[in-house]
């Protein structure tokens, strides 16, 4: 992933720097799109035909790096129709809804058609503040 969405660069901004209380979340969630996200949100997620945001869980960051990965596989399966062509993924705080934390695009676009796995294998999905 690589970049922080509006939300998530104030959070970290005022937590680390205006000594205010930060509400860390207590789940993430992965999400796919046809069209990448920008900082302040938008794009266009999938949906329908079976997708769902999945639950990812991240490890603690290496040092030095600040990088942090995802500790278990996250599959995504399409069911009843196509999903198109999967070019971005961003990490939200619920599996509807939320907040968006960070967004960036796959390494190569995957078009996911109807019973395809799309899949996201333990190490895979790296997060680097730099």
């Amino acid at each position: 992933m690589s970049a922080l969405s509006d939300a998530a660069e104030v959070l970290a901004l005022n937590f680390l720097f205006n000594n205010q209380t930060a509400t860390r979340p207590t789940a993430w969630y992965l999400a796919l799109f046809t069209s990448a996200p920008s900082d302040s949100g938008g794009g266009t997620e999938v949906s329908g035909s079976g997708y769902a945001r999945q639950a990812i869980t991240f490890g603690a960051a290496s040092s030095p790096g600040g990088t942090t990965s995802n500790t278990g596989v996250v599959d995504f399966t399409a069911s009843g129709g196509d999903w198109g062509t999967v070019t971005s993924a961003a990490v939200f705080t619920a599996s509807t809804s939320g907040t968006m934390l960070i967004y960036g695009n796959l390494a190569a676009p995957k078009t996911v058609n109807d019973g395809d796995t799309l899949s996201f294998a333990i190490g895979a999905g790296n997060i680097t503040l730099a």
